[in-house]
């Protein structure tokens, strides 16, 4: 069986407890511009204790919370046998929503997604989405997997439904008050059945 927690450029982990895993899953919930596009909380800064909880809730909470990881480059022949490969570098974070007690049999859950700014826009969001789709349809078999973001994110959108396929659903009417206005929640999903007409050799 193929390395399930590698896609083409991508590497899968664990979520540690290590300063480098909180100093890094604080500085995804620091970030504002990406905390407005992901959270209808309150914009604020980001303390460690609440950057602590969260980190906590994605390793305890979801049916899975892994680092998304860069791959290091090939190793270079051309180097010493004993120098050292390049480890992989965090550049995001993605879950599926955990399955509550007593509603297991829905088979139901949801995608949460973030990748840091230096590395957006370079397709990783995507690949780690395809990624997350093929563990909860094929490793964890879910029914169905839902996406959402809000109305005045419009690439998220595109990205959900133009170039992954998702169907939308619909939207809740103006429930975001964000920079001085009112916005909708938007909501897309991807059946299983609906993936294996996508992925076919899967």
């Amino acid at each position: 069986m193929e390395n399930v927690f590698r896609s083409e450029r991508l590497i899968y982990r664990a979520i540690e407890d290590t300063p480098e895993d909180d100093d890094f899953m604080h500085t995804i919930q620091a970030d504002p511009v990406a905390f407005s596009n992901s959270d209808n909380g309150l914009l604020a800064p980001m303390t460690r204790k609440e950057s602590g909880a969260w980190k906590k809730s994605v390793q305890t909470n979801k049916l899975i919370g892994v680092i998304i990881c860069l791959a290091p480059p090939p190793s270079n022949p051309a180097l010493p046998v004993d120098t050292k490969p390049a480890p992989p570098t965090p550049i995001g974070c993605i879950a599926l929503t955990g399955l509550k007690p007593g509603y297991f049999q829905h088979r139901n859950s949801y995608i949460s997604v973030d990748i840091i700014a230096p590395y957006q826009r370079k397709g990783y969001g995507s690949e780690a989405i395809k990624w997350v789709l093929d563990w909860g349809f094929r490793i964890a078999g879910l029914h169905r997997i839902g996406i959402e973001c809000f109305s005045y994110n419009a690439g998220a959108r595109e990205l959900y439904e133009g170039k992954l396929g998702f169907e939308f659903e619909g939207r809740k009417r103006e429930v975001l008050w964000y920079n001085g206005g009112w916005h909708d929640l938007l909501s897309f999903s991807m059946l299983e059945s609906e993936w294996k007409n996508k992925v076919p050799e899967s």
